[in-house]
């Protein structure tokens, strides 16, 4: 709960609504009650009787509920009967007026804010599992929610849009995700949200606004420093001050988008094995895209197309560029520029029959699929690759048959999420990035004979007390253990299990594709590559000593006291012996 208290807002607005209607009804069941009282009744063995004030109150209470039962004590005279019928009006009509008040108060905006305030904030205390929360649900925030709950990861919303917090509710995600409506960059909400909160993992900014993204960052960091950020940012300076904070990571859509592209058309490889990676639809490991070599026409010159233009320039990539609005000077000496829409005109003058591509990079839908169709008809052999802004349009994108789809927001929640799932994956992608190709093509070789055509499975394995207590034990008493033993499968010693290693985090730093005969340390993080049930197996070598020392040594020892006994009898029984087998003399 936040400090400063929701339900005292909600009592509050309860109280400023509802206290003219209570103050009606007290007043009107004070005077009738008090009236009942003086009301002189029936004349009884010859004394006027007068109703208590219980009997008046008991009295008013079942009126009140329209149920009749009977004139108590006794029967009425006719003066309590006129005081009776004037009470019964006037309590209709104070019910009424309390009763429209409540209707009122509950379709309060303010009241039903500070109500959705309240539970939401309830909600994330309660909450004892890891989660994330995410600042912004528009399509990066979706997919991103999306992904997490495919790994069984919470996640706590925030949007200023009340439309994608309805829309929140109906979404079939595997776990609890709560969302509130409410600015996330005031530190009210993101108290309520839980930035403060032990359970806490991360807090990701995917607002369409930098400012606003700037100032969660800003904001997260001062209430609580040690929490880790992720930020969206499209701007140099927004970019600059993020990374001069701590413990943030910067994450550029229209970087991440020219990079993939880059990757496409002179890393297919690399390409592939990412793609593989994030699980992309319709990619097999192995089958990287096939793109043509040569010159490339890029329509549209914006902020992604200028990212998408450094990108390829800067790796020996020609580019012509076609943009109704760009500026000759800005591109660079040597580079064709049609000051146009991608048309059929501009493409010809932007030289289309010889080109080995198209990138359709603006930031319209419409545009690119437009630009689609003039290729298509102009030069049907060229390589093309759109962008797509809106994933609302993910049906006419399909129906498009382009050579390659490329969606920024998907691209942008894939990267996020592979930063806060599987952090090593993005550092070994770009290791080898950095890398001759030969490299990857080996990995991808060792990806296969391990996985085949199975869809792969990410995890990571950290040697600590708590997720590998007999691999700790066994190091902490100077045991040996190396990757291949690790690795090796119980079940038919001395095989290995079909998983790849991918890399080893050891105190702040990165081991890339480690061999075999790596020795393993206590507190490395491991990630791994393999299939669904390779996981469940290397669990049990991790938590069970018997099987741990199985895979190590070869020497399946006996499990219990009984079995151990029995073992160390039989063990001193043959040492007893010669060699030629006769008995030596005690």
């Amino acid at each position: 709960m936040t400090p400063t208290s929701n339900l005292d807002r909600v009592t509050m607005i309860v109280l400023r609504y509802m206290r003219r209607p209570l103050f009606a009804l007290l007043f009107v069941y004070s005077v009738g009650i008090m009236g009942m009282a003086l009301m002189p009744g029936r004349v009884v063995d010859g004394e006027t009787t007068y109703m208590s004030l219980f009997h008046a109150f008991y009295f008013f209470t079942y009126t009140a509920t329209t149920t009749g039962f009977g004139e108590l004590p006794n029967g009425f005279s006719d003066e309590q009967r006129l005081w009776t019928i004037f009470c019964l009006y006037t309590g209709v009509i104070a019910w009424f007026y309390a009763i429209g008040s409540l209707i009122r108060l509950v379709q309060n905006p303010h009241f039903i804010q500070a109500m959705d305030e309240f539970r939401f904030a309830r909600k994330v205390k309660g909450n004892v599992e890891p989660f994330v929360i995410l600042c912004g649900f528009g399509d990066t925030g979706s997919l991103l929610a999306r992904g997490l709950s495919d790994h069984r990861m919470r996640a706590v919303i925030l949007d200023s849009d009340p439309e994608r917090i309805k829309a929140l509710g109906v979404r079939d995600y595997t776990v609890a995700m709560p969302g509130l409506h409410a600015d996330a960059s005031a530190p009210k909400h993101l108290l309520a949200a839980g930035v403060e909160h032990t359970a806490c993992r991360a807090l990701v900014a995917l607002t369409n606004d930098d400012d606003i993204n700037l100032k969660i960052a800003v904001m997260a960091r001062h209430l609580n420093p040690r929490l880790r950020v992720i930020c969206r940012s499209t701007s140099a300076r927004h970019e600059a001050n993020l990374r001069a904070l701590d413990n943030v990571t910067v994450v550029n859509p229209f970087e991440i988008f020219a990079q993939l592209l880059y990757w496409a058309i002179a890393r297919p490889e690399l390409h592939n094995l990412n793609a593989w990676f994030v699980g992309a639809r319709g990619v097999e490991l192995g089958a990287p895209i096939q793109v043509p070599r040569g010159n490339w026409i890029l329509c549209g010159y914006g902020r992604m197309g200028h990212c998408i233009h450094r990108y390829l320039q800067v790796h020996g990539v020609g580019v012509r560029i076609i943009d109704p609005e760009v500026d000759a000077t800005v591109a660079g000496d040597g580079t064709i520029m049609v000051q146009a829409h991608a048309d059929h005109s501009a493409l010809e003058a932007a030289g289309i029959d010889d080109a080995a591509g198209v990138v359709a990079a603006t930031n319209r839908d419409s545009d690119n699929l437009s630009t689609l169709l003039s290729v298509v008809e102009l030069n049907p052999e060229a390589f093309r690759i759109v962008r797509q802004n809106s994933h609302a349009n993910q049906v006419a994108f399909d129906a498009a048959r382009a050579d390659l789809v490329l969606q920024h927001s998907l691209t942008t929640a894939r990267r996020i999420l592979k930063l806060l799932i599987s952090p090593l994956v993005q550092e070994l992608i770009d290791w080898l990035a950095d890398r001759e190709p030969a490299l990857t093509q080996e990995l991808v070789a060792r990806l296969q004979a391990a996985v085949g055509a199975e869809p792969p499975h990410l995890w990571s394995v950290r040697l600590i007390p708590g997720e590998a207590p007999a691999v700790t034990d066994y190091l902490d008493k100077g045991g040996v253990i190396t990757l291949g033993a690790l690795c090796r499968d119980a079940r038919v010693f001395p095989e290995g299990l079909p998983c790849e290693a991918l890399a080893i985090r050891r105190a702040g730093h990165s081991i890339m594709l480690p061999d075999e005969a790596c020795p393993l340390l206590a507190g490395d993080e491991i990630l791994f590559c393999g299939v669904q049930w390779v996981a469940l197996i290397l669990q049990a070598t991790l938590h069970n000593p018997y099987t741990l020392r199985y895979v190590v040594t070869g020497v399946d020892e006996p499990c219990g006291y009984a079995f151990a006994w029995l073992e160390g009898r039989l063990r001193r029984r043959r040492s007893a012996h010669k060699p030629n087998g006769r008995r030596t003399r005690p």
